[in-house]
């Protein structure tokens, strides 16, 4: 898609060079669009040795289980898109520990994700009825006869991988920072 007027000032748009690569830029203001791109978020709870899951009820991917997640809020910080989208969708409260993956999928809308190791604090594991028709915790053995989206197979094996690297949420930086979500190894 095409983007035609600004976002700006609703000028029309017209395609010019911008430091060595098509962009389409406003014909009035400053404005430049420099892309669609969508970020990602997706929890991986290990409670007792079993990873939580859902089953999707819409698409794309329903009928398929995978780690609950979504897409961040425009002035939401990661982590607590994280938070909440876990609590939404199955019922569970949990605190991020950590990023231990990213996934980048350059398409036509440019989607990073990021997984989250959390902890889990508390709750029981149910379905929002809405996004997502079931929740539960599940063994690798469970999930070896589920329906379980092959990303998920992935970050499952990530989760459940012994070892402590990722990233570790900053919460004392050397400088402030307010409203940024910082962190680091």
């Amino acid at each position: 898609m095409e983007v035609n007027y600004c976002m700006s000032c609703g000028s029309p748009m017209e395609t010019r060079d911008v430091d060595g690569t098509s962009r389409r830029a406003c014909t009035r203001c400053s404005f430049v669009h420099w892309g669609n791109y969508s970020v990602g978020v997706g929890a991986l709870v290990v409670r007792d040795g079993k990873m939580l899951l859902v089953r999707r009820a819409q698409e794309p991917g329903k009928g398929n289980w995978t780690n609950p997640g979504g897409y961040i809020e425009q002035h939401e910080l990661i982590h607590d898109t994280i938070r909440r989208e876990v609590l939404e969708e199955a019922g569970i409260e949990a605190e991020v520990q950590r990023i231990v993956a990213v996934r980048d999928q350059p398409r036509n809308v440019h989607n990073v994700y990021l997984a989250f190791e959390m902890k889990y604090i508390g709750g029981e594991p149910r379905a929002d009825g809405v996004e997502v028709d079931a929740a539960g915790f599940f063994s690798l053995e469970e999930m070896a006869s589920m329906q379980v989206a092959s990303f998920t197979r992935w970050l499952v094996d990530v989760a459940m991988s012994e070892g402590n690297g990722g990233l570790s949420e900053d919460m004392e930086p050397v400088v402030p920072l307010n409203g940024y979500g910082l962190f680091r190894k």
